[in-house]
């Protein structure tokens, strides 16, 4: 008897195998991540735990196709990021993944908006997918604030507004690089409520990056990451 084949991975699954990454710093050479291995199933909504320094950003940069690796390999739904096309990995991030950093990104030129549609402008916006953004800031909570710009708006405000961003391509996976980092204690815990809400909204995987164990709840995948290994 013929045994059926595994079905394929569900969009969003992401397999890392013995990443390494080193950077070169004048004659030094920087061991950031140091033979990685780890899979992190589609819809998860995991963590990278970890103090300053111990590779965890690096990782989450290394799974969003933002930087190369120097060793191993990261498969997102089973398929090599290595064999990607410079423009089949531009599409990867353009199109299946959302990022959300510590620094929001956010153009003072535009207002709350224009800001969730920047990845888009280029290519023009059709009314469809301007509607969305407005739906999109109206979910986290912005809606009397679409026409404000970023000096306008208070840290948590703009973060929401980076998070909507995120979320406007419907994407497989949202990578936050400590994205409540740059906020008081009661917003970060507003805008992680937020995220967690859009998460199970979507079923869309979640790579968190955070030094914070206290955002850690029952059912999450954790990674702890000291010096570029995972530890635990």
């Amino acid at each position: 008897m013929v045994e059926p084949s595994a079905p394929p991975p569900r969009p969003g699954a992401i397999a890392l195998r013995d990443v390494v990454k080193t950077h070169q710093r004048g004659q030094t050479e920087v061991h950031a991540l140091r033979g990685v291995t780890a899979d992190i199933p589609a819809g998860s909504f995991a963590f990278l735990l970890g103090p300053s320094g111990s590779g965890k950003s690096s990782l989450l940069y290394l799974i969003g196709g933002l930087d190369d690796l120097s060793g191993g390999e990261i498969a997102i739904d089973g398929r090599p990021l290595s064999g990607f096309s410079d423009a089949e990995r531009d599409a990867f991030r353009r199109e299946r993944v959302g990022f959300i950093f510590q620094a929001f990104n956010l153009l003072g030129n535009l207002d709350a908006v224009d800001n969730v549609l920047v990845p888009f402008l280029p290519r023009g916006v059709s009314a469809e997918l301007r509607e969305r953004a407005v739906s999109l800031l109206n979910q986290v909570g912005l809606g009397d604030r679409l026409d404000h710009r970023p000096h306008q708006l208070s840290g948590g405000e703009q973060q929401r507004v980076a998070i909507a961003r995120a979320l406007l391509k419907n994407p497989q996976i949202v990578l936050a690089d400590e994205p409540t980092g740059e906020l008081d204690s009661e917003t970060g815990a507003e805008i992680f409520a937020e995220l967690r809400r859009l998460h199970a909204a979507g079923g869309t995987t979640v790579v968190v990056v955070t030094h914070d164990r206290g955002l850690v709840t029952e059912g999450d995948l954790v990674f702890q990451i000291r010096d570029g290994r995972i530890v635990s």
